[in-house]
């Protein structure tokens, strides 16, 4: 298998950058979830750097898999955890017993969603910096 941690790593970065944008355009779900999106794929460059296979789409249980690899601190599960919750509800209505994922997801929520994300991103790219 060909190792691509950089393009994995690059594209986590521009997704960051998306969902920056998508906070300042209002479409808060879809901030949140693009936030997740870019913390997923840095991860997954880890993956790719320590030539691990990953699967799923849960940051936390991808850290959890990493963690047998690298030291991974604890506070950054927490913040896996906050942005998996958005990997389904800020997509689809029916995450929602009434509404559509708009009308749920707040500001402040993306908010959290990026920051969580640049934390995710700045541990991925000091391991993949060695």
């Amino acid at each position: 298998m060909v190792e691509r941690s950089t393009d994995w790593y690059r594209q986590a970065e521009r997704d960051l950058k998306s969902a920056q944008s998508q906070l300042d355009a209002e479409f808060f779900e879809w901030s949140c979830f693009i936030a997740q999106q870019a913390a997923e794929k840095a991860v997954k460059a880890l993956y790719q750097k320590l030539s691990g296979e990953a699967w799923g789409h849960s940051v936390h249980d991808l850290l959890r898999g990493i963690a047998e690899k690298v030291d991974v601190p604890e506070l950054l599960f927490e913040s896996a955890k906050g942005l998996d919750r958005f990997y389904i509800p800020a997509r689809y209505p029916n995450g929602w017993s009434s509404g559509f994922p708009g009308e749920y997801i707040t500001k402040k929520d993306a908010k959290s969603a990026i920051s969580h994300s640049k934390k995710i991103l700045r541990f991925c790219k000091g391991v993949l910096a060695g």
